[in-house]
């Protein structure tokens, strides 16, 4: 079966865990770049990767590579790769994205639109047309220019991965379902351990743990933009991705998942973000403020994303709050805590040097990921 090369973008700061998710779908990993991870696979690849990944917003299919610094070089280039292999004769393509780094051509307009002649020459030779309607499936593609060096891909997935479908209504600054994802699987947390998050919003948090816990995949409700895709992928790849979801999907089991937030109407909507996502009967959400936050369980997990204050009036709020943090999860000291935020006074207020910080880009915003590690539960005997 043909190999193609994918690429796959994620949060800087976060590599290691989406290296992981691919090694475990048993993919080759041929680069880890800042932000981004590139790996090879069939055509089945595409729908699996779609299907199962939690921590990319993408999946994109390579088409090429090459050096340019002029706009003569960038077009030539673009014509000589196989445009054909990919995008039929009535496919719609255009460049949706095209970033430039340290490189001499810098003119995202100009890099769009020269890519887009230089395809449509390459085209006209191929397929002996002189127009073409573009009426067929769409081919996004995005390209990156990082120190001269061209990369062209065609996006696959459409609609940002972070998009499960389930999150209808938000909180004020939600985290992404693949941060939060990735958040989880930074930490030890396993479906037997009780978890909770006390600023849980809408509910992301918790839900993607319930996600994790009953391995639903994150993709299992809903479509993507190469499902519509002629001749380049086997027709049925996608259902043969869906049906591998519904086997490994853990049915009827029980999990200790908790959400509190202050707003109630908040919590209302992470209830119906829960229910939506097929998880609600995982999760107990209630309206809580934190100083009430308390648990007689050992060894549990918090793992939560508090107000970051970025308006001046919260900013000086955030004192008071991030020392409340410290005393109420203190309290739990066989517990371990997992916080990111932007604040970069939590520590000296929480009152604790955190085990691991980890540095995580959201967005544009640089947040830290406080890892405070509690002590390791006895290991069950087993039985005689």
């Amino acid at each position: 079966m043909k190999q193609y090369e994918y690429i796959s973008p994620c949060h800087f700061g976060l590599e290691a865990v989406l290296k992981r998710e691919l090694t475990d779908l048993g993919l080759e990993i041929t680069k880890v770049d800042n932000g981004k991870v590139t790996y090879t696979g069939d055509s089945n690849t595409c729908a699996r990767a779609n299907m199962f990944l939690r921590t990319t917003e993408r999946v994109l299919l390579k088409v090429g590579s090459f050096h340019a610094e002029t706009f003569d070089e960038l077009f030539e280039n673009t014509k000589s790769l196989p445009w054909e292999e990919f995008i039929p004769k009535d496919g719609k393509f255009w460049v949706t994205k095209a970033n430039s780094i340290n490189s001499k051509l810098f003119s995202p307009s100009d890099i769009q639109s020269i890519i887009k002649k230089a395809i449509v020459e390459r085209m006209k030779t191929k397929y002996k047309i002189e127009w073409f309607e573009e009426s067929g499936s769409s081919y996004p593609l995005r390209v990156t220019i990082m120190k001269d060096e061209v990369t062209i891909c065609i996006d696959t997935s459409g609609e940002s991965l972070h998009r499960r479908g389930y999150r209808k209504l938000t909180s004020k600054a939600p985290i992404t379902e693949t941060l939060a994802a990735a958040l989880i699987m930074l930490t030890p947390w396993n479906k037997d351990r009780i978890l909770v998050d006390p600023f849980c919003g809408s509910g992301t948090i918790p839900i993607e743990a319930a996600l994790l816990g009953t391995k639903i995949a994150p993709g299992i409700n809903r479509k993507f933009l190469a499902e519509e895709w002629q001749g380049l992928f086997p027709t049925d790849s996608w259902a043969k991705a869906r049906e591998e979801a519904n086997d490994i999907m853990l049915r009827g089991i029980e999990m200790n998942i908790q959400g509190y937030d202050l707003d109630g109407d908040i919590i209302k909507a992470a209830r119906q973000n829960a229910r939506l996502a097929g998880v609600d009967q995982c999760i107990h959400f209630q309206q809580k403020p934190l100083i009430e936050l308390s648990s007689n369980k050992k060894y549990g997990f918090i793992i939560t994303n508090p107000p970051y204050g970025e308006r001046l009036e919260e900013k000086k709020e955030l004192p008071g709050l991030y020392t409340d943090i410290g005393k109420v999860f203190g309290k739990l000291d066989t517990w371990s805590y997992y916080i990111i935020t932007s604040y970069e006074d939590a520590e000296k207020y929480i009152g604790r040097k955190s085990n691991k910080n980890r540095k995580i880009y959201n967005g544009m915003m640089k947040t830290y990921y406080y890892q405070y590690m509690g002590p390791k539960p006895p290991k069950m005997k087993k039985p005689e």
